[in-house]
């Protein structure tokens, strides 16, 4: 297991990411001076973005089939837990984006090769409630169900 959003597990047989991209940002208020540079005032904490890209080989690895089953947990709207494969914990994340480019095409349209990048913002709630976590209940049935294999 690479990592694991909610009950969806990132490894070979669904979305293998061969690449991590994390940046991180801090929030500071400028106020100008004269004759001075500006002061500045730190605000806190700003976004926390990680980003994902790897390519899919259907033949080998996850397909179209697990980039939708991500896309249906972002329909949601919702925070999911995400979890390194080492057991390091990044807290709760949503999804924000997914790009998607097939390529090397069968005859019926099928790709050989699929690109993606995805695009995950962390979401900074000291007090979780029920509304805003994804429901887990629901991925944990399609897991044992072999759904996700």
């Amino acid at each position: 297991m690479l990592m694991a959003l909610g009950m969806f597990v990132f490894e070979t047989r669904s979305v293998p990411y061969q690449q991590l991209q994390r940046r991180t940002e801090w929030r500071h208020a400028s106020q100008s001076r004269v004759g001075e540079r500006p002061a500045y005032q730190f605000l806190g904490a700003g976004a926390d973005t990680i980003t994902l890209t790897g390519t899919l080989y259907p033949e080998f690895t996850g397909g179209r089939a697990s980039l939708d089953e991500i896309r249906d947990m972002a329909d949601k709207g919702k925070a999911w837990p995400l979890v390194e494969g080492s057991g390091r914990q990044f807290g709760l994340w949503v999804v924000t984006g997914i790009d998607e480019t097939s390529s090397t095409l069968f005859h019926d349209g099928a790709a050989a090769k699929i690109e993606f990048s995805m695009t995950l913002e962390h979401v900074d709630d000291p007090n979780p409630t029920s509304e805003m976590l994804g429901d887990i209940t629901l991925y944990s049935r399609a897991l044992l169900r072999g759904a996700y294999a």
